[in-house]
């Protein structure tokens, strides 16, 4: 493990290396950069659900090469016990957050890569190249979701944004984030507004922090802000990420979404959801169907380690809600700008989880 001061120049939020997947600890930012290398696949486990590595897109990358790492700690077992020991680890890595279908989609893809296989050895490299094959589609999904989304701003643009939908949350370089960052290079963003997204702080911690490092010129606002912004006409559109999305294009983000998609629409700011393809699942018809993942109530009540409700209140803490379709203006994908009806997904590259 390695650490030190927060530094300003890019970082990778994962990376396999020396056959070990290497991890920036988020839950530490802006205070210490820290790295993790984790050559267990139970640590990715406890990585993901601790969220030392959050954000759908890294969540699938990292359940990725986290069955090559039970594949590698499985390997001298006879074939058939390496498969059905394998299976069972892919499982339990696939569960570790509900919400976000990448986790379960990329841990699909490198079974089903892995498949041909006669033996461990062969399976290993099968199922490394498809993890490195889903991180560097990923980082290329992002720049063209930047391109797409950066013709829907105008010139002199103010983007707000919730959560952390950047460069720390994916492969590389952000969805939501990666608008933002192709619209700065291409001289139409003025600035960003970005919300504190409580109760974890991600747009406080990380969203502030990876903007300021790309000398973007960023506001920070608490939540309950949002309205008096948007009403000051300050706002030219909102951009978000997003865990999950609906086949009818209701979209699963981090909590406080949906309140901002409301807003949005009456005062008329345009909402758009920034995510690769493999976010859309097929298999899940509306928002509905979507399990949203609840947290523990230390994060509400005794956040950053302060008392901050009395001990014995009770606490609901949903991570994530659910925003209608009707709602959002647009999908940013790298096949191209989704408007409702959304049933365009069904004839590209969007995944089944299945």
């Amino acid at each position: 493990m390695t650490s030190g001061a927060a530094k300003t120049e890019e970082v990778k939020a994962l990376e396999w290396t020396n056959n070990r997947l290497r991890l920036l600890d988020q839950t530490l930012l802006p205070i210490k950069v820290e790295y993790a290398e984790l050559e267990h696949w139970p640590q990715v486990v406890t990585a993901i659900t601790s969220m030392q590595v959050r954000g759908a897109p890294a969540l699938g990358v990292a359940g990725a090469y986290a069955v090559v790492l039970a594949a590698q700690e499985l390997k001298n077992l006879p074939f058939a016990k390496f498969q059905e020991n394998l299976a069972s680890a892919a499982s339990s890595i696939a569960k570790a957050r509900p919400t976000a279908v990448n986790l379960a989609w990329a841990v699909s893809c490198v079974l089903k890569a892995a498949a041909p296989a006669t033996d461990a050895r062969q399976a290993i490299e099968l199922l490394l190249m498809e993890a490195q094959t889903i991180e560097r589609e990923d980082i290329e999904a992002n720049h063209s979701i930047g391109e797409h989304g950066s013709q829907l701003l105008p010139l002199d643009a103010t983007v707000m944004t919730h959560c952390n939908a950047g460069a720390l949350a994916t492969a590389g370089y952000g969805t939501a984030l990666g608008v933002i960052r192709t619209a700065w290079g291409q001289g139409k963003l003025k600035g960003v507004i970005a919300t504190e997204t409580r109760p974890l702080l991600q747009g406080a911690r990380l969203t502030a922090w990876e903007l300021k490092q790309s000398g973007i010129p960023t506001t920070l606002i608490v939540d309950s802000a949002a309205a008096s912004v948007m009403r000051s006409g300050k706002v030219s559109a909102i951009i978000v990420g997003a865990d999950r999305i609906a086949a009818n294009g209701d979209v699963a983000n981090k909590i406080g979404t949906y309140g901002l998609a409301v807003l949005a629409k009456a005062h008329n700011v345009p909402f758009y959801v920034a995510a690769p393809m493999s976010t859309v699942d097929l298999d899940t018809p509306t928002g509905a169907q979507i399990v949203v993942e609840e947290r523990g109530p230390d994060e509400v009540s005794l956040p950053l380690g302060v008392q901050a409700a009395p001990a014995e209140v009770r606490v609901f803490n949903p991570a994530f809600d659910v925003t209608p379709a009707e709602y959002v203006t647009a999908i940013i994908t790298e096949d191209g700008v989704f408007t409702a009806p959304y049933g365009g997904f069904l004839h590209t590259g969007a995944q089944s989880s299945g």
